[in-house]
């Protein structure tokens, strides 16, 4: 009997601690599936915005108009996320998405423009609060399970990323399958197209109502949600402030504008002026799930093999030098040809730009999760104002510049963002070996 007494508050102390190493998990997976059904649609959409919406360049335009806005917001997204709680956010992120999906059955300047401002609003929220929780979840996990924080959140990130990445690969077979007779342009099309994807965004909303609810207030240093709102205001614009003010941030920075740079690139120019002459309009779906399939292979490669400052190095160094040797392609040596090589050439390209993205997006996600561990909404809301600002530079530029002066930029962006990235490596090493 005393034995058995004895035993028993083991099993018991045991099943809680069990249970808290599976949730973990098992809220990564359902964040990851949730983005991948919201995505799959707002991807497809996006890549066909220039060309369903032609009329006074609409698409364009309203796509302009949503990354300024994302910008904008995310300068004060840090303070909503802490206010709503990660959970919240990233369930109200998602409603701008789909009424951006719902204003294209009727897309016009009175239902594009409002719903592209929105939508800002709500990207810039739900993303804050993706790197926030996924990089929450990956240290509770590491701690609970005495591993290596940095792997942990490698792993983590190489899982939501791989499963990200999959959204072109996944949305843009589903576009190809329901306009592959060339119906891109008629009505019946993309309406049944639109009411598709915005099932796949409501599945995906439902989805991420299962997440638990995560409080990293304490972790980071920053003030809980019972603080009042003008002292919650004041402490993250003086945390948002202050990290333009973190050499490590400053030589982060260029990279970060420079993976939104390469991902417009992709989207605007691309698709525009290297798949539609080869492979015509309809080809632009195939190119962009050969792009996403790679992508999604690349993030869950990367992922796995992320552990630390010295193997995001390498890396992202790998990355970079890919992207580059797309870009000197286009610029010295290719033109458009016909045959098997004609088609095959902007795949390659396709699934070149998508290993370069699926670097990008894990690394730098890593990376800041690592380095700014007590500030990670304020880092990952700088990460967003970098990246969409960058992204709409290059929207509003895109009909105003010729492909070649575009890649004299884009290889200028790439050279400029490693040596600062090269830089940060060095002076993190440095520190390091002089705390120890």
């Amino acid at each position: 009997m005393d034995s058995h007494d004895e035993e028993s508050p083991l099993v018991v102390d045991s099943s809680p601690v069990q249970t808290q190493k599976q949730n973990h998990a098992r809220d990564v997976h359902i964040l990851s599936s949730a983005f991948l059904l919201i995505f799959l649609a707002y991807g497809a959409v996006q890549n066909l915005e220039s060309t369903v919406n032609t009329e006074e360049d609409l698409g364009t335009t309203s796509l302009g108009i949503l990354y300024l806005s994302f910008t904008f917001f995310s300068l004060v997204a840090s303070v909503v996320v802490r206010r709503l709680g990660t959970k919240n956010a990233l369930v109200l992120g998602t409603t701008g998405y789909w009424l951006f999906i719902a204003a294209n059955l009727k897309p016009t300047w009175y239902t594009m423009v409002p719903a592209s401002l929105y939508l800002g609003f709500s990207a810039s929220i739900i993303w804050v609060g993706q790197g926030t929780y996924l990089t929450s979840t990956a240290r509770s996990h590491a701690r609970d399970c005495n591993l290596h924080e940095g792997t942990v959140i490698g792993n983590f990130n190489g899982e939501f990323w791989g499963m990200f990445a999959s959204n072109q690969f996944v949305g843009n077979l589903i576009s190809l399958a329901m306009l592959r007779n060339g119906t891109e342009g008629s009505t019946s099309g993309t309406t049944l197209l639109f009411v598709v994807f915005l099932c796949s965004m409501t599945l995906g909303t439902i989805l991420m109502c299962f997440l638990t609810k995560r409080n990293n207030n304490r972790e980071d240093g920053l003030p809980d949600s019972s603080v009042g709102l003008y002292s919650t205001v004041v402490s993250l614009s003086k945390s948002l402030i202050t990290l333009l003010f973190d050499a490590r941030m400053l030589l982060t920075i260029p990279l970060i504008a420079y993976s939104g740079l390469q991902q417009a690139f992709v989207w605007a120019e691309f698709t525009k002026d290297i798949v539609t002459p080869a492979l015509g309009v309809s080809g632009v779906g195939g190119a962009m799930a050969v792009y996403g399939a790679f992508d999604a292979i690349c993030s869950l490669a990367a992922g796995r093999l992320t552990s630390g400052l010295t193997s995001i190095t390498w890396i992202v160094s790998g990355g970079a030098l890919i992207q580059a040797v797309v870009f000197l392609w286009l610029l010295l040596i290719y033109r458009l040809s016909s045959g098997v090589l004609g088609i095959m050439y902007p795949l390659l390209m396709a699934a070149m730009l998508g290993i370069g993205d699926g670097v990008f997006n894990t690394q730098l996600n890593a990376l800041l999760g690592i380095l700014f561990k007590h500030d990670t909404e304020g880092a990952f809301a700088q990460l967003k104002v970098w990246q969409s600002g960058s992204i709409a530079v290059m929207f509003f530029l895109s009909p105003y510049i010729s492909l070649k002066a575009m890649l004299v930029v884009m290889l200028a962006a790439l050279c400029l963002s490693y040596a600062g990235f090269l830089l940060l490596t060095l002076k993190v090493e440095k520190a390091f070996s002089s705390s120890s």
